[in-house]
């Protein structure tokens, strides 16, 4: 299984700077959150194991949060060498979707998106772990019967 730092690169490497287009660990995060509550409504299993936690801003992953946090609010860099063999095609086409989807909006509409969903309201007063249950469970009725 691939780690919420390989999607995290993955999800950088989409990134096109020349066209202003750029990501936050904020921005980041959410669509970690994204990308991991789809994955669980669409296949029944998680697309990374790191657990996904009920922060002030939003859903975190905090061992991708800690790999980037020297940044800032800044736009993070590309990875310089992303080893696309450890994605198969089923799972780029995910990523890809969540980006051309959830890639399109700021970093604080994304999450002010995610302070409206139960996943994260849920758990917003203990800041502790959304479960793969509570992720599954919203996102599945997210998810069109015809898809």
């Amino acid at each position: 299984m691939i780690g919420a730092l390989d999607v995290a690169n993955y999800f950088l490497s989409l990134c096109d700077e020349n066209a202003g287009d750029l990501i936050s660990n904020l921005k980041l995060q959410k669509l970690l959150y994204y990308a991991q509550g789809f994955r669980l409504a669409l296949s029944n299993g998680p697309l990374f194991d790191d657990p996904i936690e009920a922060w002030t801003h939003g859903p975190v992953v905090p061992t991708v949060y800690h790999a980037f946090k020297k940044h800032g609010s800044n736009a993070l860099p590309a990875p310089e060498n992303l080893d696309l063999s450890v994605f198969d095609d089923g799972t780029k086409s995910h990523l890809d979707e969540v980006y051309k989807v959830y890639g399109q909006f700021s970093a604080w509409k994304l999450a002010n998106m995610t302070h409206e969903e139960p996943p994260w309201k849920d758990m917003a007063a203990t800041k502790g772990v959304i479960s793969h249950d509570a992720l599954k469970r919203y996102f599945k009725t997210q998810v069109s019967d015809e898809a």
